[in-house]
């Protein structure tokens, strides 16, 4: 007895004039699970693709109106398809036209007339291959700044840039160490997570960068590596909200949770260091204070520097705290927001 397969393994655009071959190819390739888009000259593939973007694309050379090559030229021109893998399906078979296919960006050359078996192989290869490279880059983009992971991905120098101006912010959770003490290993863990999510959430609504969490600490960073001039407007913005998480936090859980927050403006060196664990980190005084912000900072308030203080002026109802003893800086004024 014969099952119909009901997966779906992913799309694929078959770019081909003739019918006979496009009625082969849709229903081997449907028969293997595949959904099939079918374009019968370049410029119609050109049009599927603004429409729905395969996962891969098989590409005859020899077409009307647009051949194979200079179908293969637009896509591979695209920042939106570049990344779709090409397989030229073709009778071209010479030499210089399989170099020409590769030079143009195709993943393979398959000549006609083909093997199934070996054609199906050859497309599971390359799907499988392009799964793998879309999952790393998620993992990439998980610790670094998209511009940074594309930077990474380009070239092998050193990343290590000075911005003059950002906003770096601490938060911590108050008492947390007496708190995790009287709470199962698993139920640490799980509050963190749920946590530290819906500040995730709230940064990359507001464009903010995390940089990492320590321990029970968050520390964010804005204004890089893409330079704007709201950054401490918005940090500050971000420090609020992460104030009423823990508010609301407080109240589905029954269980008090105050936050301490720092913030600091000013330069900083910002890089990648490590080959098999690396991290994008920041450096300099900047950071520095920012930490000094919080770890010397009241529960349930933001605390920040004169830097902050100027670049927003009167916007928000800072009150001053008055001269706090400051590890490393000696006696430094402060300002604190309550929330």
């Amino acid at each position: 007895m014969s099952s119909t397969t009901t997966t779906t393994n992913g799309r694929i655009l078959i770019v081909e004039d003739t019918p006979a071959n496009i009625q082969t190819l849709t229903a081997t390739l449907k028969g293997k699970g595949y959904q099939i888009s079918v374009a019968t000259n370049g410029k119609q593939a050109l049009d599927v693709l603004a429409r729905v973007r395969p996962d891969l694309i098989l590409l005859d050379v020899m077409m009307p109106e647009m051949d194979g090559f200079e179908t293969c030229h637009r896509i591979k021109a695209s920042a939106e398809w570049r990344d779709i893998p090409v397989i030229f399906l073709t009778a071209k078979t010479e030499t210089t036209d399989i170099v020409r296919g590769f030079e143009l960006g195709a993943v393979d050359y398959v000549g006609k007339p083909f093997n199934t078996h070996e054609l199906l192989a050859r497309v599971n290869t390359h799907l499988t291959i392009d799964r793998l490279r879309r999952e790393n880059e998620r993992l990439l983009l998980t610790i670094l700044p998209a511009p940074i992971a594309e930077r990474l991905k380009a070239s092998d120098e050193r990343i290590a840039d000075r911005f003059e101006e950002v906003t770096v912010m601490f938060a911590d959770i108050v008492g947390f160490t007496e708190l995790a003490s009287a709470m199962p290993a698993r139920d640490v863990v799980a509050l963190l997570d749920e946590l530290f999510t819906r500040f995730d959430v709230a940064a990359q609504e507001l464009k903010i960068e995390k940089i990492k969490t320590i321990g029970d600490a968050y520390m964010a960073v804005c204004g890089l590596p893409e330079a704007c001039v709201d950054h401490t407007e918005r940090m500050l913005n971000l420090a609020q909200r992460l104030m009423k998480i823990a508010r609301e936090f407080t109240a589905e859980h029954g269980r008090l949770l105050r936050l301490r927050i720092g913030i600091n403006t000013g330069p900083v060196v910002a890089g990648v260091i490590g080959r098999s664990k690396f991290i994008y980190d920041l450096w300099g005084d900047t950071v520095n204070l920012a930490s000094r912000m919080e770890s010397n900072g009241v529960p349930d308030a933001i605390q920040v520097t004169r830097s902050v203080l100027d670049k927003l002026g009167n916007r928000y109802p800072f009150e001053a705290r008055g001269p706090v003893e400051i590890k490393g800086k000696g006696v430094l004024p402060t300002w604190v927001l309550k929330t």
